[in-house]
């Protein structure tokens, strides 16, 4: 399952392509999983053929020639006589075209197609001169009543090369069967009725590309899983991966069997009617059946299911075996009640019950671990300074990790604001500051003096040290993955593990929070407190002029009253390339949300690029970009004399700071960004936020960045500005913002838009996620069973060692998703 798929392919160009898809070994191939089964192939007589529609049927080869050129042809007329007596028919004929310019290549097809031999065709057939014409169709030799071989072996007795392999296809549905020297089995089939019966079944449809068809990556998987099978590849002398037929069934299944062994537990499997893993990776990619294709995904889906529940609870049983440093807390006088009392508001009745929660873990000995989910406004920030001051009133140090230098300035200074009276020092450590700033703060941090420390991923590096650290507070959970949580572990001298509380503004519905984070206690703040008012949305349609002009008069006036408005454009660079699709982001580049600056994106989450039958992406307009859109707004009218600033994921630090302190002064009252606005950037005077091409962004961070305005308590506006066309999912998507201000209800509609790999994993930086057919929402209860089946199983054998294939598959889980949650 390991083996290089380059080390098996002499075809270099269609390796590289599969690397482009993730697939670098072989176990790659096996789990790019097909989106969808097509229906199987009719049986038609010639007379009923449909020009593109595809068919199967028994012919008989009248004639082969074979023309030659810059490309060799070979043209084979063949007959239908025995289909079209069996559906009443009156005979047709048909030409079989295949090209090549390897000689060998055609010299073996000539003697597959030697005139008089019965042959299964399958494939789409075309009009070329008035002649029905099927391209490299799919061929399977049928044997005749007498056992003689079609093709006899060589005057010297050696067994011919040739006659391991079946004919290449572009067209695979099936098996076609290698060829030995003689004997009834030197043919594909030994009877028209089961060749028929091969080349008709459902066919896997995969994610594909102009370089590489769908039918060519099924013939590619099918073969490296034959290869596992102990069954050679190639032909020698082709470019093309051939498909083949495994006679020995028995000893080909059992050698599948071991290079893919079971992961889930034989009980397990059994209690569930599941199949053996390798039996189920056949039924998805050589289906017999829908019902065998279902099956198959079935018993892998919980497979994920199983694996990932395992892995999240062997983590959290790990995490609880740990020690770590009790913070009770005096109740009436401690410092975390003293803060709460000296607030100008009252908290929410949810507020008020996490921080209680929060308060009991960390009044344990050992470490809490506990996402806190709350909508944009919630007050998660209040929450967390409880937590942290509840770890300095017992004598030690907290850290709060956010994800940019804005936003740990901006926590710092609303920290240091709201503790000035409790005596509590505040450290801000972030790696741009000066050299003598930033070796004051370590000094700070590693004296062990209790005290709040505010830090960027600063506080992950070596140089600091927090020898008393109690307590870890991860803002935004999904722009940090477990390698770098857990270097924190590490920071305290006594060998205790500190307290965790991760928190993000993402909406998460609850089964996929079960899902993902199931080593953590989950907390969730639905309340909004006082004088937040709702955010009205409006979607314009970017093509409607009067109604975009209303929209920038909108915004002139509320500049005018002295607030604020933000653009947000999904591109950096207008003058960047497209992609080869036509489209100006790409899956992968999508996948890089965040991460992509050199590739002109910064952030957006294109998850809903349409798709074609064949899973090829559809072209579409190119994305605008924050350029583009200043030239085109500082030549409108409605901005006469207004200054407008830039913001992108290229910018250094210090020009994010600045940028932004020049936004909330009003200096620059309009700042025409891209998403690394979406978390953290708190101006209580913006009041409006247009998003441009947002019907190619995700729902929930639509949802998130629709968070960036009325923090203030004024009135506020979000714009979203789509090209999607009417009645498209494009639009549908932009109705359910329109219509909720849920965050909950919106991540569920994401979810059930796109599915969990687009939402969940480790997209943020671009890696690949472990979960590839589980649904969040759709296998809610098969996640449950899951969870509840490794419960029983960890409790019996809590280091899996009589299940080593499963212990190896939640190691691979845990390695494969250190990144946990998506911003989008």
């Amino acid at each position: 399952m390991d083996t290089p798929v380059a080390s098996l392919l002499t075809n270099r160009r269609r390796a590289s392509t599969l690397k482009s898809f993730g697939i670098v070994t072989v176990g790659d191939a096996l789990t790019y999983f097909p989106f969808r089964v097509a229906d199987p192939v009719p049986a038609r007589a010639l007379r009923e053929a449909r020009v593109g529609e595809p068919m199967a049927f028994v012919a008989q080869v009248r004639s082969s020639r074979v023309f030659q050129g810059r490309s060799m042809r070979l043209v084979a007329t063949v007959d239908d006589a025995a289909t079209a007596a069996s559906r009443g028919m009156p005979q047709g004929q048909a030409q079989l075209v295949f090209f090549s310019g390897k000689k060998g290549y055609i010299d073996w097809l000539s003697r597959r197609l030697a005139p008089g031999a019965t042959v299964v065709v399958a494939g789409a057939p075309s009009e070329y001169n008035g002649q029905l014409q099927f391209q490299h169709p799919q061929t399977l030799t049928v044997a005749p009543t007498s056992v003689a071989p079609a093709f006899p072996a060589p005057a010297s007795g050696a067994s011919d090369p040739w006659r391991a392999f079946a004919t290449p296809s572009t067209f695979a549905q099936g098996a076609p069967a290698p060829v030995p020297a003689s004997g009834p089995s030197a043919y594909d089939a030994p009877s028209a009725d089961e060749a028929m019966a091969r080349v008709c079944r459902p066919r896997p449809v995969y994610h594909a590309s102009a370089r590489l068809s769908s039918e060519r990556i099924h013939e590619t998987i099918l073969s490296l899983m034959w290869a596992l099978g102990g069954r050679d590849m190639t032909p020698p002398g082709t470019d093309d991966i051939a498909l083949q037929r495994h006679d020995d069934e028995e000893r080909f299944s059992g050698t599948l069997a071991e290079a893919i062994p079971d992961i889930l537990p034989e009980e397990v499997r059994a209690e569930r009617g599941l199949m053996h893993r390798a039996e189920a990776f056949r039924a998805i990619h050589e289906p017999q059946s829908t019902e065998a294709f279902r099956r198959g995904i079935a018993t892998l889906r919980y497979e994920e299911a199983f694996v990932c529940q395992t892995a999240l609870l062997q983590a959290r049983r790990n995490a609880h075996t740990s020690p770590a440093h009790p913070c009770p807390d005096e109740p009436g006088t401690g410092l975390r009640d003293r803060f709460i009392a000296s607030l100008p508001f009252t908290l929410t009745n949810g507020q008020r019950q996490v921080i209680d929660d929060i308060a009991a873990d960390m009044a344990e000995p050992t470490p809490m671990q506990r996402l806190l989910q709350g909508e944009v406004g919630s007050g998660k920030t209040v929450v967390a300074l409880a937590a942290m001051l509840q770890a300095v009133g017992a004598g030690y140090q907290a850290v709060l990790v956010a994800p940019t230098q804005v936003l740990a300035e901006q926590h710092h200074d609303t920290i240091a604001r709201m503790v000035e009276d409790l005596d509590v020092p505040v450290t801000l450590l972030t790696g741009g500051m000066r050299l003598a700033a930033r070796r004051k703060a370590l000094a700070a941090a590693s004296s062990g003096t209790p005290g709040i420390i505010v830090a960027t991923h600063a506080a992950f590096s070596k140089t600091f040290q927090a020898p008393n650290l109690a307590l870890v507070v991860i803002d935004e959970q999904h722009r940090f993955g477990v390698e770098q949580r857990e270097s924190l572990n590490a920071k305290s001298e006594d060998g205790t593990t500190p307290h965790l509380l991760v928190m993000t503004a993402t909406p998460i519905p609850r089964t996929a929070a079960m899902t993902w984070f199931g080593d953590l206690d989950i907390s969730w703040l639905t309340e909004l407190p006082g004088g937040r008012k709702p955010i009205r949305t409006i979607v314009v349609n970017e093509n409607d002029g009067p109604t975009m002009a209303r929209m920038f008069t909108h915004i002139r006036n509320r500049i005018d009253a002295g607030e604020r408005a933000y653009i947000v454009c999904a591109r950096i660079d207008a003058d960047e390339s497209d992609d080869e699709d036509g489209s100006s982001t790409s899956r992968t580049r999508a996948k890089g949300a965040g991460r992509g600056e050199s590739a002109g994106t910064d952030g957006i989450d294109d998850a809903y690029e349409p798709l074609d039958e064949n899973g090829e992406t559809v072209a579409r307009p190119p994305l605008h970009a924050v350029g583009e859109i200043v030239a085109r707004l500082e030549s409108l009218p409605q901005f006469r004399g207004i200054r407008f600033a830039t913001l992108t994921g290229r910018d250094k630090d210090e020009t994010k700071t600045a940028v932004m302190a020049s936004f909330a002064s009003g200096e620059t009252p309009i700042l025409v960004a891209t998403t690394v606005i979406e978390v953290g950037v708190d101006v209580k005077q913006a009041s409006c936020i247009v998003i441009f091409d947002a019907d190619r962004y995700g729902l929930s961070q639509l949802h998130q960045l629709r968070g960036r305005v009325g923090r203030g308590g004024t009135n506020s506006w979000a714009f979203l500005v789509s090209r999607a066309e009417a009645g498209t999912p494009g639009e549908a998507r932009l109705e359910v913002i329109h219509d909720s201000l849920d965050g909950a209800e919106i991540a569920q509609a994401d979810l059930e838009f796109r599915g969990a790999g687009d939402v969940l994993g480790d997209a943020q930086s671009g890696a690949k996620s472990s979960l590839k057919l589980l649904r969040v929402v759709k296998d809610a209860e098969l996640i449950t069973d899951a969870r509840t089946r490794a419960e029983r199983l960890l409790a019996a054998e809590p280091d899996l060692a009589g299940h080593p294939q499963l212990a190896g598959a939640v190691l691979d889980f845990t390695r494969g998703n250190e990144t946990f949650l998506t911003s989008n």
